[in-house]
């Protein structure tokens, strides 16, 4: 269990020396842990979160692929209400399927382009 975590914190690495969120263009990050995902628009350049939704706060959320959706769509809406339309995806490590898709897709369909 313990190499799968190694591996994942080193993808992440790996990653976020490439990604780089800007005012313009924030960085859409996605943190899942064994209860709930968490998602958040990322400022690097002023070190701020612009908006962060997670599934303890949509009704009746668990932790599957239907509320990951409905959490990409939810930050899709909060994001497009302050006027970003572009983010730079982030997956922290995570491999791109399942639930981190579904969470790209709901923000797609929301209207997020990345």
């Amino acid at each position: 269990m313990m190499d799968i975590l190694r591996l994942r914190k080193k993808r992440a690495r790996r990653g976020r020396a490439k990604i780089l969120g800007t005012t313009e263009r924030p960085r859409l990050c996605i943190f899942r842990s064994i209860k709930y995902i968490y998602v958040q628009l990322i400022d690097d350049e002023k070190e701020r979160t612009i908006a962060a939704v997670d599934s303890r706060k949509i009704k009746g959320g668990k932790n599957n692929v239907e509320t990951a959706r409905k959490i990409g769509t939810e930050i899709a809406k909060i994001s497009l209400a302050k006027k970003i339309k572009e983010v730079v995806f982030d997956r922290h490590g995570y491999k791109y399927h399942g639930k981190v898709k579904a969470l790209a897709e709901g923000a797609r369909e929301g209207g997020l382009a990345f």
